[in-house]
């Protein structure tokens, strides 16, 4: 399943929050380099904008920003002269995902809250004090037209990896939720592992580490 970068009711995850600071990424997931510059507090990231995300250097961990949503499908581009991206990858097995599964176009995206639509945005996050956690992603370089007023563009793309829904986001979206890493070990394992067994993280968050909160915080 294919999520396209949008914010309608019908689609999942398409706002999300990072209102931990920087210095809290850093010291969780051991980051190398931080270039972010000044990172203010993020209550809502939404598709095509620009989000924290930490990727591997031969260095060590990198904290950098990138643009939200990988490059769509050729078949969901036809008739269009432009590209907003795809936000949420589901089908790993598809050629188009796959190339991009291995360690070096592996990411991890931090949030701290995550919305889906029904009737209405619901917010989740692991506990009502909203920590810090990370989403499973992919990253690529790419160059094609986002926006046809700003004409060709070469962006750090980036989507995350979504899931069946645990018994808390079903209700309100019954189809897919974010692949969420919670502690330093998974993120190690998300950024280094083998493919398949990193792709054993493709999983729903147990039950009771997810609660629905007001919003961020």
């Amino acid at each position: 399943m294919i999520r396209y970068s949008s914010v309608k009711g019908d689609q999942m995850c398409n706002l999300y929050s990072m209102t931990s600071s920087q210095a809290a990424i850093i010291d969780l997931i051991k980051v190398w380099d931080d270039r972010t510059g000044n990172l203010p507090t993020l209550p809502g990231i939404y598709p095509d904008k620009p989000a924290p995300v930490v990727i591997n250097s031969d260095q060590g961990r990198v904290l950098t920003n990138m643009r939200w949503g990988m490059p769509s499908p050729q078949f969901a581009l036809k008739g269009k002269n432009y590209d907003k991206g795809v936000t949420n990858v589901r089908n790993t097995a598809s050629p188009h995902w796959r190339r991009w599964l291995g360690p070096d176009n592996r990411c991890v995206v931090p949030f701290t809250a995550f919305s889906e639509f029904n009737k209405g945005p619901k917010w989740f996050a692991l506990n009502t004090t909203q920590p810090l956690a990370f989403f499973a992603g992919i990253w690529t370089e790419w160059t094609s037209v986002r926006k046809v007023k700003d004409g060709e563009t070469t962006d750090d793309l980036f989507a995350f990896l979504t899931t069946e829904p645990n018994a808390v986001v079903a209700p309100i979206h019954p189809n897919a939720m974010p692949v969420i890493l919670t502690t330093p070990r998974q993120v190690t394992q998300w950024l280094t592992a083998p493919t398949q067994d990193a792709l054993t993280l493709q999983r729903p968050l147990p039950d009771d580490q997810l609660v629905v909160v007001d919003g961020p915080t």
